[in-house]
């Protein structure tokens, strides 16, 4: 049996900030919205996607107790296509500023926008690097960079790591070890 990763719902204490938050600033768009019977009264469930393939990728319940982060989930990860997106979230996050801060990543394999949601809920808009750095890795870098200097840099930050390379040759390595099992 594989597992592939479907969703995320989260519990929101002010449902109109959330929404607002993850329709304008993150730009999902709301497939469906309703009450739910829980065990604690009605709540209302809102499912929101992005891509045409699923119904949704996150979800908010209503019935958050209290804000603030999470103290059994750090946070949930979405790709982006380009370094320019990425740096583009964090612009729109900076502009939105109801994020408690944001930290740009580099994890070498990935980099990473870290913020918060209103209610302290991390997350992390992330592209996928050419290259393959054994984890865990994160180095800061500066928004400013272009895609050329973040390659550069990335080299210098990771390339004397034992396991750096081309991340083709390490998807073609899982993919072989993933057939043998």
């Amino acid at each position: 049996m594989r597992l592939e990763w479907a969703h995320q719902v989260l519990y929101a204490h002010d449902m109109d900030n959330m929404l607002d938050f993850y329709t304008k600033v993150l730009g999902f768009e709301i497939q469906d919205r309703g009450p739910i019977p829980t065990p604690d009264g009605e709540r209302e469930l809102v499912f929101m996607s992005q891509v045409p393939t699923d119904h949704h990728q996150i979800a908010l319940q209503s019935g958050r107790a209290q804000v603030g982060p999470s103290n059994s989930v750090n946070h949930n990860a979405f790709r982006v296509a380009s370094f320019e997106d990425v740096k583009e979230m964090a612009r729109r996050v900076k502009e939105d500023g109801r994020s408690k801060f944001i930290l740009p990543l580099s994890h070498g394999n990935a980099w990473s926008v870290y913020f918060t949601d209103p209610e302290g809920n991390g997350l992390e808009v992330f592209v996928d690097s050419p290259f393959h750095v054994q984890q865990p890795a994160g180095k800061p870098w500066d928004l400013l960079m272009t895609e050329v200097e973040m390659r550069e840099r990335t080299i210098k930050d990771y390339g004397d790591h034992p396991e750096f390379g081309p991340i083709e040759e390490y998807y073609a390595r899982r993919a072989r070890e993933l057939a043998a099992r």
